[in-house]
């Protein structure tokens, strides 16, 4: 099995995010605030809790040079927390929402941070010492829906979204005094900040995670109808290809190499996509263990399996605050994958990558000895 390590830190998790060494993992326990765990003589101890928002926090992104962490939640806020001493001390971010923000991720450079919202809105950040807030510009009358996933593009410039009007876009934002010009996309003609470079009508249904390959070359994401997109030469002449598969629908998606893609969501399992060298997409197989159904009728199984999950979970407060050493019994998670995040990378491929769910955990996969999936990383 890849899964290395399970950590059950709370009942569930909505998002989380890694340190810069991956010693710490910051979290949101399905409420209005995050929590820092920090691995200790083998147990993972509570050591940080971050309070400020006033309802749920549906995103956090730690960026990996600067040790900074960025949160977004329902209340339509964003907050940047630094570092300071033992503490961890908020920054106003001005977003300008009247809806819910809904997902967030800082920018390869990490002079800026991209935020999706349920006002139909992206909100491209941005720090202004004179201040000392982040302020934002705002890419507005571009998506239908509430924007759910934002991806940046190795250039810092390009960001792809996904929305729950079935659709893929990707915009320039290149903000002047802010970004490099020899860092934008190289033509004389360089779009200018919320120019759409193209729009992708694959889905015909909500499109959910978003994600680039590390070339930058390829554009990965998923649709609410049991499909995965790839598009290879993103511009006016994409290339497309979409792939079926016959489980539940995806919700995040991650590029391990530029051959393979790790897709979690509603399965409970990752489940590994791959290229061939003629350029087709397929599903390979899951990562983790596969549950056995139970017998009898199947809608009456799976509707008493899942009725009595939900009161079995609900009694298993986790009180303490440090969590024990983890054990691997049968399948990793027991409910849907909401966030998936890599945690080893050496050059352009990563070996090592964690998922949380709604089953309040975080699981640690290594693609290390999974030898049939060698020729793809």
């Amino acid at each position: 099995m890849a899964a290395v390590a399970v950590h059950q830190f709370a009942q569930c998790i909505t998002c989380h995010a890694w340190s810069p060494d991956q010693s710490m993992v910051a979290f949101c326990p399905n409420n209005n605030e995050v929590h820092i765990y920090k691995l200790m003589q083998d147990k993972w101890e509570k050591v940080h809790v971050l309070q400020k928002h006033d309802q749920l926090v549906s995103g956090i992104d730690w960026s990996g040079t600067s040790n900074r962490i960025v949160s977004v939640s329902h209340d339509r806020n964003s907050y940047v927390w630094n570092q300071e001493g033992p503490e961890w001390v908020p920054t106003l971010v001005i977003l300008r929402l009247n809806r819910a923000a809904l997902c967030v991720q800082w920018s390869p450079k990490e002079n800026k941070f991209a935020v999706g919202s349920g006002a139909k809105n992206v909100c491209i950040c941005y720090y202004e010492g004179e201040n000392n807030w982040w302020v934002s510009k705002v890419i507005r009358k571009k998506h239908n829906s509430s924007v759910t996933g934002v991806a940046w593009h190795p250039n810092n410039i390009l960001l792809a979204t996904t929305s729950t009007d079935g659709k893929c876009r990707v915009f320039s934002t290149f903000i002047k005094g802010v970004d490099a010009r020899e860092s934008k996309t190289g033509s004389s003609s360089d779009p200018k900040f919320g120019e759409q470079i193209v729009q992708l009508d694959l889905s015909s249904s909500w499109a959910f995670g978003v994600k680039w390959s590390p070339s930058g070359n390829t554009l990965a994401y998923v649709g609410h109808n049991s499909m995965i997109y790839f598009v290879d030469d993103v511009g006016p002449s994409p290339l497309a290809q979409n792939v079926a598969f016959r489980y539940l629908p995806l919700r995040d998606v991650l590029f391990i190499s530029e051959k393979m893609v790790i897709g979690v969501g509603y399965d409970c399992n990752p489940m590994v996509f791959a290229v061939d060298k003629s350029g087709l997409w397929s599903f390979i197989r899951f990562l983790g263990e596969r549950k056995e159904s139970s017998s009898g009728p199947k809608s009456g199984s799976q509707f008493s399996e899942a009725f009595g999950k939900f009161y079995g979970q609900s009694r298993q407060g986790l009180s303490s605050d440090t969590v024990e050493p983890s054990k691997i019994q049968g399948a990793a998670h027991d409910n849907c994958i909401n966030c998936i995040e890599l945690l080893k990378q050496q050059g352009s491929k990563t070996k090592r990558f964690s998922t949380s769910g709604m089953d309040g955990k975080v699981v640690i996969w290594d693609l290390e000895n999974q030898q049939d999936l060698g020729e793809y990383l």
